[in-house]
């Protein structure tokens, strides 16, 4: 057993502390373009992976993200309330029994109980709802994303009852969570988001852009999500720059979060990365 807890944070080890790492899909969803394409795409429907990412390192394991809230999928009355399309304008993921984590973990002869950190990119129903499946690891949560939460203001946080738990580790800024895994401040989509860079001991780094960037698109052309913190798409393009110019200097890959033909690509769970 692992136990990578606080002692992620400053730790002394080798460079590359990654062993291993998974893109898990969780669930897929059918909405319009122009949600992840601000002033494009408009009456486009797309398809598009929600997706974790497992990352084993020597000190223990971490999810990135942990998808949608399975039961507010498959449970008539609560889909009717959570996605009620008067205040929620695109449908429900498609998401089954067997995506949902605990059934992926298995997949690999782990439990829930073998993850020591949970870190969420952002608090939307898709990266964090499927905190409910997922009891017992540390959490980590940007202090500027809890203090942005509002429901009413942005219904993609559906309601507070996963918000604020007193037994996660609020975060400020920029962190390593153990040598080669690095928290990168990237807002704009939501005022905390974060992005990921993970060291593989082998190739090039990886960035996860989590919703900084959505598609391919958002990258190359430079257009915010549709969906930003207060309008804020300057925000959000000075963060795809940022992510960019670190890809470029570090000659890492730059990935996409909800990008479909991006993630055809990628080795399919429970197929790693090593």
């Amino acid at each position: 057993a692992y136990d990578i807890r606080l002692s992620l944070v400053g730790s002394e080890m080798c460079i590359r502390d990654m062993t291993k790492f998974w893109p898990i899909l969780t669930a897929t969803h059918r909405y319009d373009k122009s949600i992840s394409t601000f002033n494009r795409g408009a009456g486009q429907i797309i398809e598009a992976p929600i997706l974790a990412y497992l990352i084993e390192t020597k000190n223990g394991r971490i999810l990135y993200d942990v998808g949608c809230d399975y039961n507010k999928i498959n449970d008539p009355i609560k889909r009717a309330k959570y996605y009620d399309l008067e205040i929620f304008d695109f449908r429900a993921p498609e998401m089954n029994e067997s995506q949902r984590l605990p059934n992926q973990l298995a997949k690999l002869g782990l439990t829930v109980k073998d993850i020591d950190v949970v870190f969420l990119g952002h608090l939307h129903f898709d990266h964090a709802g499927g905190l409910c499946d997922v009891c017992g690891p540390e959490v980590h949560v940007q202090a500027d994303e809890l203090a942005a939460v509002s429901p009413k203001d942005d219904p993609a946080y559906f309601d507070n009852e996963i918000i604020a738990n007193p037994d996660w580790i609020i975060k400020d800024g920029e962190y390593d969570l153990t040598q080669g895994v690095r928290a990168i401040t990237s807002p704009g989509h939501t005022a905390g988001h974060m992005s990921l860079w993970v060291e593989l001991p082998h190739g090039a780094p990886i960035i996860l852009a989590g919703d900084a960037a959505d598609l391919t698109e958002n990258i190359v052309d430079e257009v915010a999500p549709g969906n930003c913190w207060q309008n804020k798409t300057d925000l959000a393009i000075h963060s795809i720059r940022k992510l960019k110019n670190l890809a470029n200097k570090e000659k890492a890959q730059l990935w996409p979060n909800h990008d479909i033909a991006f993630w055809q690509t990628l080795k399919r769970f429970p197929e790693s990365y090593s």
